[in-house]
């Protein structure tokens, strides 16, 4: 049976290259993958993903994947989604009608939580109706597990306001312990 599957982590937990190796191992049995981004998501160019360790694949926008029809679905064994978060809950919705309706398993893969601690509307949506649901771990600066994600300015001091979504990477965030997260610690003195 397929099922929805969530595999969420801070930055730095490697998860678009666990989505593009997960890619691989498909593609490796002889399945069909369909890889899919967020429309918003174009660091990397509209048709790319690449992890910061130079893994990197063509793929698709979510716009383009809203407009396919039952055929072009079943030509898929799985959708690998990355970078899930940024999607809305009727997207979410969505996946899980494909999953249910067709077959088809659907990994997602994103942050769990935005820089001020709350949930991200695709990721909640994902939270509630996941089969299948895991964190992908990275540690903080101190070694202990880092699920926190701090947005910082360009003098390294974290943020506590702003946009829910703002792009960017090392240059922009850090991953934090929840305890160095909230006293705005990003490294040792």
């Amino acid at each position: 049976m397929a099922k929805l599957y969530f595999r969420y982590g801070a930055m730095g937990s490697s998860k678009t290259a666990n989505a593009l190796m997960t890619r691989y191992n498909f593609i490796e049995k002889g399945k069909q993958v369909l890889l899919v981004k967020p429309d918003i998501e174009t660091r990397d160019g509209i048709n790319k993903i690449r992890s910061r360790i130079g893994l990197e694949a063509e793929c698709i926008v979510w716009s383009e994947l809203e407009k396919y029809d039952t055929k072009q679905l079943k030509k898929s064994d799985v959708i690998i989604i990355d970078e899930a978060q940024f999607l809305a809950e009727a997207d979410i919705d969505k996946l899980a009608y494909i999953v249910d309706q067709y077959e088809i398993p659907v990994f997602c893969y994103g942050l769990r939580t935005d820089f001020t601690s709350h949930l991200f509307p695709g990721s909640k949506r994902l939270m509630e109706l996941a089969d299948d649901i895991s964190e992908l771990k990275t540690v903080c600066w101190c070694g202990s597990r880092a699920g926190m994600t701090a947005r910082i300015d360009g003098n390294g001091n974290v943020v506590r306001n702003g946009e829910q979504i703002l792009m960017g990477a090392n240059d922009k965030y850090v991953s934090l312990c929840r305890k160095h997260y909230n006293e705005g610690k990003i490294k040792p003195d």
